[in-house]
């Protein structure tokens, strides 16, 4: 079976203990560093952030309620691994509520808050590091969703995200998606500077369920590949 794989652990001015465990393996979850079914012993996890049972007990019911790890009888907790159909749906939720925050962003918007969107919109553009490309994505969304105004609306994305970004970055990194999503930033980009909420709005949701689409495209080609008989061997001639 996998193991849980070396996670960087806090500073000394971090908060609690519980805290750091669920900030740091919320963040290997998501960037993939801990894949699905990777097991989570608590007894590791202690001694690994230097800390009892209980923060960890804490840290790993947090990580379940957001959807990132599942506990089974006799078995403890693992990493969670979200079928396609979970997936999917999750896109559809997301389309949902992000059209209509940035919709109620674009009126809103200062000038200073769409040059900082800019700025995080050529990070994303310009980064080679495919580790960051998911982190990179949130920052310029979150960027021109946090104008809104609608705190609740966006935690949700968050925990959305959450739950399917390192699929999504999966994507992003085997297929040609990553060209794609930097054209559609700047359309997003393009129709708030504008001042066009509706238009974003639209971009915005063709964007999460072009991703998704994608990412169904990418799926379905790997099992056909996994399904494909082997080659039958050339009879020798000699």
């Amino acid at each position: 079976m996998p193991r849980a794989a070396a996670i960087p652990t806090a500073a000394p001015s971090a908060p609690p203990a519980a805290e750091q465990v669920f900030q740091a393996l919320r963040r290997a979850i998501i960037s993939g560093q801990l894949g699905d079914g990777t097991p989570l012993r608590q007894e590791e996890l202690a001694r690994q952030f230097a800390t009892s049972r209980i923060p960890v007990r804490e840290a790993l019911t947090r990580l379940e309620q957001h959807g990132l790890v599942s506990i089974k009888r006799f078995h403890g907790y693992t990493v969670a691994a979200h079928s396609r159909a979970d997936i999917e749906e999750i896109c559809r939720f997301r389309a949902l509520v992000e059209a209509e925050l940035i919709q109620r962003a674009v009126d809103r918007m200062s000038p200073a808050a769409l040059l900082e969107a800019k700025k995080r919109c050529q990070a994303f553009s310009k980064e080679s590091d495919a580790a960051r490309w998911g982190e990179l994505n949130r920052d310029f969304h979150r960027a021109l969703y946090e104008q809104a105004q609608m705190p609740y609306h966006l935690q949700a994305v968050v925990e959305a995200l959450d739950k399917t970004e390192r699929y999504l970055v999966d994507q992003l990194q085997l297929t040609d998606g990553r060209k794609q999503a930097r054209d559609e930033h700047q359309a997003i980009l393009d129709a708030c500077v504008a001042g066009d909420g509706k238009a974003a709005a639209k971009l915005t949701r063709l964007h999460i369920l072009g991703a998704c689409e994608r990412f169904g495209a990418y799926m379905d080609q790997q099992h056909a590949v996994a399904a494909e008989p082997p080659s039958p061997r050339r009879r020798s001639t000699k």
